[in-house]
């Protein structure tokens, strides 16, 4: 097994465990959860915590279904998963600020998230950033291509360069990443945008070419969605444009996210 695939398939967390880490920094001033993309886990920002300065302490999530939580049910519809991924945010969250940070899927459920949390009136984020995705003009898939056939899924999530290359030809490997993909589609198809938006500050991320945003000015419509939009950040590459700028994408993000803590009530 190479390197690659073996990282895929490690625990990152304990078994039903939404964090990686499970346990902030105590010494960081700042928290930041974040979520992965379609059919991922923790693992895709395994170098975040390196990235970061000391004064934020990021936790990646990883759902029900996949990696070390690959033997918990998946979530196939997207009001449950958001009520199941509010309630281990609350659970978890102490006296400090915190922000949100989603790529794709997960980029749809921050923001939801913070809706949520906001209307409720309780804790929310004081910044959210959403990479790959925006509430329109991109890719929103269907229930039916949930159940695309192996074949053509392992064609598609290649074109999108998803995963690492070694997993589209390694049958042990695309049989913990095809299904948990599957759930996450189902999830995504299950959810109709509804106009609503944040009242906290929002940053925006992406790849100059990325294949599932459908329409040129996509990233524009975050404009609307909340009266605090930083604007848009855009880098060369596709849907997995993160990848390969985590380190310009961290730096630009904890920047805004530090000015922003700064000026909240101790």
């Amino acid at each position: 097994m190479t390197s690659a695939i073996a990282a895929v398939g490690q625990d990152m967390s304990r078994a039903g465990q939404w964090f990686h880490p499970a346990e902030p920094s105590p010494d960081a001033s700042i928290r930041l959860f974040m979520l992965p993309h379609a059919g991922s886990g923790a693992i895709i920002y395994r170098d975040w915590e390196r990235l970061m300065p000391p004064d934020i302490a990021p936790q990646a999530v990883t759902l029900p279904g996949r990696h070390n939580r690959r033997e918990e049910q998946t979530y196939e519809e997207f009001e449950p998963l958001l009520e199941a991924l509010h309630e281990a945010v609350l659970d978890d969250l102490d006296d400090r600020p915190f922000a949100l940070f989603g790529h794709c899927l997960g980029a749809q459920l921050a923001f939801r998230l913070t809706i949520r949390m906001e209307e409720e009136g309780g804790p929310s984020p004081v910044l959210v950033g959403t990479s790959g995705w925006s509430p329109q003009g991109f890719f929103k898939p269907t229930e039916e291509q949930s159940r695309m056939p192996e074949p053509e899924m392992v064609q598609w999530i290649k074109k999108l360069g998803s995963f690492p290359a070694e997993i589209y030809d390694n049958p042990e490997m695309l049989a913990l990443v095809v299904p948990a993909l599957r759930a996450d589609l189902r999830v995504a198809a299950d959810h109709d945008d509804d106009g609503a938006g944040v009242n906290c500050p929002l940053a925006s991320y992406g790849g100059r070419s990325d294949p599932l945003q459908e329409h040129p000015d996509a990233m524009s419509h975050w404009a609307g969605r909340t009266p605090a939009y930083l604007g848009h950040n855009e880098y060369p590459g596709g849907h997995f444009y993160i990848d390969t700028h985590a380190q310009s994408v961290t730096a630009h993000f904890a920047h805004r996210l530090q000015r922003i803590a700064a000026t909240q009530p101790a």
